[in-house]
């Protein structure tokens, strides 16, 4: 797994190339997988990254994935071949929060199981 860029948000940003998505993703509902919540380049990624740091949000910097899941329209659920590195986000931000849910648990358990 990837490093979590460091929490002074030194990411090197150029904002024409710049892609973000962001994820939402409830442990306790019914959705199979976490959705796109936000998606964009430039300077729409620019801001989302903003809110991410504004709000506390762990940004995780990761083109290749960024690239899958940006081909997801917003609203929809992540493409299978994203599960496993969201998963481990996941587990990482709930880890760092004190819990992991039974969910991302699964979520993880089911793509290791296709491997």
């Amino acid at each position: 797994m990837q490093k979590m860029p460091p929490r002074n948000h030194e990411i090197e940003r150029t904002v024409p190339n710049t892609k973000a998505v962001a994820l939402n993703y409830d442990p306790s509902g019914m959705a199979d997988a976490p959705k796109v919540s936000a998606s964009g380049t430039g300077f729409l990624a620019e801001r989302i990254l903003d809110l991410a740091f504004e709000n506390d949000v762990p940004v995780r910097t990761d083109p290749d994935l960024v690239e899958i899941i940006s081909a997801t329209e917003v609203g929809e659920e992540i493409p299978v071949e994203a599960f496993i590195a969201v998963a481990e986000i996941l587990r990482y931000v709930y880890e760092r929060n004190g819990e992991i849910p039974d969910s991302v648990q699964r979520m993880m358990e089911i793509e290791m199981e296709g491997e």
